[in-house]
């Protein structure tokens, strides 16, 4: 199995990016663009209130630790959850873990803050399982479900990490190094979920995609 080193990890984050659109992740990763909109600016605003490296919550059978450092050498990305929920379990439990300072054994979960409503792809799962697979292979455990909290809604998904999204995870790890090691930007695919990129104007997807067949056509004359 391949494994990264340490100046090839890429962003976690980015994998959402490239499962909603390869140009936009290509955009944002390799040619170094951003843009905001409304919608980054609150979705940044609602991590920034889960983000609290130094806060810990203690409820019972429930510890929470915020902003945890992620990184797996087998997806060669790194990142931070916002949360990661440990919950008392049984003592016989092969996926259950000591925590310092705490009595009994616990076991791990992700839990990523979204704006807005659930998509209608599998983005936010895949990073929420990518981070799942990081605290997997830092603690040498299995976990098998994690959770998906929306600001709009004000609703929690539990999400189950099963073998078709890991399956995912890995494919779209492997293409970001793939566009990121030949510096690559995929050409636009116009799609009507376009219009809500903050990378419209500089993707500019309907110019590039009406211009591109010219292109083709004077670069076959060239080559003729």
């Amino acid at each position: 199995m391949i494994e990264y080193g340490d100046e090839e990890f890429l962003m976690l984050s980015g994998i959402q990016h490239i499962a909603f659109c390869e140009r936009q992740w290509a955009l944002i990763h390799v040619e170094q663009q951003w843009g905001e909109n409304l919608l980054t600016v609150e979705g940044r605003h609602l991590h920034e209130r889960a983000d609290d490296p130094f806060f810990t919550e203690k409820r019972k059978d429930l510890v929470r630790f915020r902003s945890v450092q992620l990184a797996s050498k087998k997806l060669g990305l790194f990142g931070r959850a916002d949360i990661v929920e440990w919950r008392l379990a049984d003592a016989g439990d092969i996926n259950a873990l000591i925590l310092p300072g705490y009595e009994g054994v616990w076991k791990p979960m992700p839990v990523e803050y979204k704006r807005g409503n659930p998509k209608p792809d599998e983005r936010d799962e895949v990073q929420l399982c990518a981070q799942a697979i990081c605290l997997e292979e830092a603690h040498n455990i299995n976990i098998d479900k994690g959770a998906l909290y929306y600001g709009e809604t004000r609703h929690r998904n539990e999400v189950v990490l099963n073998i078709d999204l890991r399956k995912k995870v890995s494919s779209y790890a492997l293409r970001m190094h793939q566009l990121y090691y030949d510096s690559l930007t995929p050409s636009p695919i116009y799609k009507s979920h376009c219009k809500a990129c903050s990378l419209y104007d500089i993707c500019l997807p309907k110019q590039i995609v009406n211009v591109q067949p010219v292109k083709d056509y004077l670069n076959s004359l060239l080559n003729y």
